[in-house]
């Protein structure tokens, strides 16, 4: 991963699709700020997630942001306790089939071979499979949205007690603590 991408993405969450999701940071906040602003953006990031493209289009980027938010919906949802939106899972459901990734072991790392007609398609296509695992898996119970100030992005908790409420402690759940040092 280049040092770029770690400027305008965050890649630190276990679940790709949830990672997918942190392209629109402070979620919560009073300005949500959009990170794919392009299509040069999307690519950078499907690369940087393993899934490298050649080419993103603007109806690729489209499809792309309709992909994030139907994520973003439906794990906010569950982790409020409520049902996602029938028309999000079929949404999800929709472009999890349109894709044709395979997964492959290359060099020793596990990879996805994308196909030549539609690899961005097929990329989504494994965006949208991680998501249906996690958000229909045994752990949907532990969907949780961040508890830092305007990020209320989208985490795993896999801790023993199930009680962590930040997405990442070296980003929000630090913001955290140093203001409450401040205020002490």
């Amino acid at each position: 991963m280049t040092e770029d991408v770690r400027r305008v993405f965050r890649m630190d969450n276990e679940v790709l699709a949830f990672r997918f999701t942190a392209t629109v940071s402070d979620r919560a906040g009073r300005a949500p700020r959009e990170r794919l602003t392009d299509t040069a953006r999307l690519k950078l990031w499907l690369g940087a997630a393993g899934l490298d493209v050649a080419d993103v289009t603007p109806a690729d980027l489209q499809d792309a942001v309709e992909l994030r938010e139907t994520i973003y919906r439906m794990g906010s949802a569950i982790a409020a306790g409520e049902k996602p939106k029938s028309t999000d899972v079929r949404t999800l459901n929709a472009i999890a089939a349109a894709g044709h990734a395979k997964a492959a072991l290359e060099r020793g790392s596990a990879g996805w071979r994308l196909t030549e007609a539609a690899p961005v398609a097929d990329a989504l296509g494994v965006l949208a499979a991680d998501a249906i695992r996690v958000l229909g898996g045994p752990d949907r119970g532990r969907i949780k949205n961040c508890e830092g100030p305007g990020c209320a992005g989208l985490f795993l908790d896999t801790s023993r007690g199930g009680n962590r409420r930040w997405c990442a402690m070296n980003t929000c759940g630090n913001k955290v603590k140093k203001s409450r040092i401040a205020a002490s």
